[in-house]
């Protein structure tokens, strides 16, 4: 796709009004499936010149959701560091095991079958309304991230906004967690979807990152009460305002939904029943529509009814244009994941089988939960071989503004 332009809905610069031009980075969620954002980045950094290289971290503004969210504030941590934060991510998600992400709760029936295993998961879930335990992420992300140089990144101007979107089953609303250069309040709020201005902590990464049934709720403090958050993927409608509304100018989003619904070879159509993996899988699918291209299209059509307006006219409406380019995977992660799906711990893997979710469609359940290498490096090969196909694409984007050296 050629970039387009975007209809931001706030105020353009006035005319006398200069400022440097800022690019945007929003990474839409999709738990272990976002390893695809870490490939594709590092083919980006590689092509701008390679982690040797003295360009400055490419992006002022960070936008995510759910594992997105994770990926964009690791990158804020390491932005100090120029290009090498985009290997840097590569790295970590090279390193990355299931277990350090989600274990099976603990029961005494778990070592008997998948239909105890199962049974003994269910007895958990009443009691916790989550299917797994992810207090090993809790531990991961701790030692991945220093906060602390967020905040240095944006004091030296090398950021200017870092934003992280979570749902709060308290009271639908979807909120934006917004960690800015110069700290003010957040002035923006739509229907059911709010922003406020807090430093971005690793629990609003549990919470943006919380798939539902999954993993558990967690609580965050808003607009003056304490309120509990899931998965920022649901109920996100407009996956691009964020990071328009901090600024960017230009904006590179990078999703990963599927070309098509996953199966080998021609589509295939079953008069049975689903099962319950194939079931799970739809809804997960659901959870994490990918609203992006609708986003952009909708801009599109804005555009074309601005575009043909008189300069002076533009200028007195409340809009600028922003560029876009997005990145969406060339090839099913669904297929992947059932080639890869075997590679998971036997317990976790004893649930799958009894949920039918080990083969055909209802492996797109697995593609959410499977942080094993081999799963992995797939992903990251496909984001690294789709960037290195929109090459030219891609560095007219980048080369559009005069490139920076690190401090």
């Amino acid at each position: 796709m050629h970039p387009s332009l975007l209809n931001a809905t706030m105020p353009a610069p006035t005319s006398g009004s200069q400022r440097s031009q800022l690019n945007g980075l929003v990474l839409m969620g999709g738990g272990a499936r976002t390893a695809y954002q870490a490939g594709a980045l590092q083919a980006m950094g590689q092509l701008l010149g390679g982690p040797q290289s003295k360009r400055a971290f490419p992006f002022q503004v960070l936008t995510g959701t759910s594992a997105g969210a994770l990926n964009a504030t690791f990158l804020a941590s390491r932005a100090l560091a120029g290009l090498t934060a985009l290997d840097d991510l590569s790295q970590f998600w090279a390193d990355i095991r299931t277990d350090a992400v989600y274990r099976l709760p603990q029961t005494p029936l778990a070592r008997f079958s998948r239909w105890a295993t199962a049974l003994g998961l269910v007895l958990s879930a009443r009691q916790k309304a989550a299917a797994m335990d992810s207090l090993a992420l809790v531990n991961t992300l701790h030692k991945a991230i220093a906060l602390d140089r967020i905040d240095l990144a944006l004091q030296k101007g090398i950021l200017r906004a870092l934003a992280v979107t979570a749902s709060s089953y308290s009271s639908g609303v979807h909120w934006t967690f917004c960690q800015t250069q110069d700290g003010l309040p957040i002035p923006w709020s739509r229907p059911g979807r709010r922003a406020e201005q807090q430093p971005i902590t690793i629990e609003h990464l549990m919470a943006s990152s919380a798939i539902p049934f999954i993993f558990p709720a967690t609580p965050l403090w808003v607009d003056g009460g304490m309120e509990f958050f899931g998965d920022g993927s649901m109920r996100q409608i407009s996956p691009l305002s964020a990071a328009v509304q901090l600024g960017a100018d230009r904006i590179l989003a990078i999703g990963v939904g599927q070309p098509q619904r996953a199966s080998f070879g021609a589509p295939c159509r079953t008069s049975g029943r689903p099962s319950l993996g194939t079931i799970a899988g739809h809804a997960m699918a659901s959870v994490f529509h990918d609203t992006l291209e609708a986003d952009v299209e909708q801009i599109k059509r804005i555009n074309q009814s601005l575009r043909p307006l008189p300069d002076s006219v533009r200028a007195g409406l409340p809009f600028r244009s922003v560029d876009v380019l997005t990145l969406q995977p060339s090839a099913s992660l669904d297929e992947l994941a059932q080639v890869h799906v075997h590679a998971l711990p036997k317990p976790i893997l004893r649930v799958l089988e009894g949920l039918g979710a080990l083969q055909g469609s209802g492996a797109a359940l697995a593609s959410y939960l499977l942080f094993e290498p081999g799963f992995i490096q797939a992903l990251m090969s496909l984001g690294r071989a789709d960037v290195m196909a929109r090459s030219e694409e891609i560095l007219a984007f980048f080369t559009s503004q005069d490139a920076h050296e690190v401090p």
